[in-house]
Parts: structure tokens; C-alpha cells; sequence
């Protein structure tokens, strides 16, 4: 018997045969289940005052379950693991990931669907207790005040000094973005930073000749 013949007769004896026993993968589920829960849950309160996606939660909790089963298989069979490598590696996700904090709960998920279908619970709790409690942190510092940005409409552009003038003298911080001008109409658009926001609308709007004034929020980025 040469050297392939005898690696072949260990691989197949060793891998070939499912050596996880049914009480095995019941336990092992209902421990998967208990973290997937535990991820929903966080998800849900971490979201409660931004756009939930309840199918995306119910989402992180099954990809949870049916991780950690696939690492079961490979796991128990040599044979089934290639086959489901090549099978897995034809899949393609095409969903578009939302928020940031989305993608680490969809890494959170599977990485404990490994982790317990490993056979290592002990793991998967300690590394949800130091996430939970990073991102629970890391969410309490609070961001800086972002600007706004105000629009504003006239029927002419002769009022632009007398808006200029009013934000030098309410605003602490203004930058220029949009301007628009013809013959029959006059558009601003700012970006500022006040602390008395209703003394800067109630400034412009009483200039003679602004139509209409504006001030938006926006979710863009913060600058300091």
C-alpha cells in the first residue's frame, strides 16, 4: 500500500462518517437560537429611533441558525463541506445595506452562527457582551451640532446685501452654496450655524423682497 493509498483510507475513515450525535445538534441549535434572539433584540433597541427594518432583524436571527448548521456539516463530513463550499460560492447577495451599523449586526450574526456551530458558546458570550456594550458606548458620545441650510427665494437680487447682512450679524459660521440669479428672480442657498436659528428666519424674512426663507436639517456628514 503506497503513501496516497493509506492518506486516502485515513481521510475516508475520518471524514466521511457523522460524528455529531443528534442531542449534539439539538443543543447546539438551541443555543444558536438564544444568541440570534439576543441579536434581535439589540437591533431593535438599538434602532428605536431611526428606520427599523423588522424583515432585516428577522434576517440577522435566521442567517444566525442556518450558520452555524452549515458549520455543523463541514464539521461532521469532508465530502459534504466541498461540496457545499462549491455550492455557497455561486451565491450572490444583492441587497443593498442601509446603515453602516447594519452591516456590523449582518458580521455580528454569522460570526456567532460560526462560532457556535464550532462548539464554542463560551466565545460567542463574551463577544456579544463586549459588543453590546461597545456599541451601547460608543453611542452614548455625543456628535457635533450639524449645520443647516437655509434657502432662500426673492424676486430680485438687490435684497442680497440685506441677507448678507443679516447673517453676518446672526450667524456664527456661514458658507456660501448655491446662488441663482436672472432677471426676474434671486436664490440663496447656506450652510450655518447659529445659535438663535428663529432670529436668523425672522431677520431675512423681514427683508423687503424676500419671497420666501427656508431652513433645512440634512443627515450629511459632520464637520468639526
Amino acid at each position: 500500500m503506497n503513501i496516497m493509498e493509506v492518506l486516502k483510507k485515513i481521510l475516508t475513515q475520518t471524514f466521511t462518517t457523522g460524528d455529531v450525535s443528534v442531542r449534539v445538534v439539538i443543543l447546539t441549535l438551541v443555543i444558536t437560537c438564544v444568541f440570534a434572539a439576543y441579536v434581535f433584540f439589540v437591533y431593535r433597541f438599538l434602532t428605536r429611533k431611526t428606520f427599523y427594518d423588522k424583515s432585516f432583524n428577522i434576517s440577522l436571527a435566521a442567517i444566525t441558525v442556518i450558520v452555524a448548521a452549515i458549520i455543523m456539516t463541514v464539521q461532521s463530513s469532508l465530502v459534504v463541506s466541498l461540496g457545499m463550499v462549491g455550492a455557497l460560492s455561486i451565491v450572490r447577495f444583492r441587497t443593498a445595506i442601509k446603515s453602516p451599523m447594519d452591516l456590523i449586526f449582518l458580521f455580528w450574526a454569522i460570526s456567532i452562527g460560526i462560532i457556535c456551530g464550532a462548539g464554542l458558546p463560551g466565545i460567542a458570550f463574551i463577544t456579544s457582551i463586549v459588543l453590546t456594550i461597545g456599541i451601547f458606548l460608543l453611542d452614548l458620545i455625543p456628535v457635533a451640532r450639524a449645520p443647516k441650510i437655509l434657502v432662500v427665494h426673492a424676486g430680485s437680487k438687490d435684497v442680497k446685501g440685506s441677507v448678507f447682512e443679516v447673517l453676518d450679524r446672526e450667524v456664527k459660521h456661514y458658507k456660501v452654496k448655491s446662488q441663482t440669479v436672472d432677471s426676474k428672480k434671486y436664490s440663496l442657498i447656506v450652510e450655518i450655524r447659529a445659535k438663535d436659528e428663529n432670529a436668523v428666519i425672522d431677520g431675512i424674512s423681514a427683508v423687503e423682497g424676500v419671497d420666501r426663507c427656508s431652513l433645512l436639517s440634512h443627515e450629511g456628514e459632520v464637520t468639526f
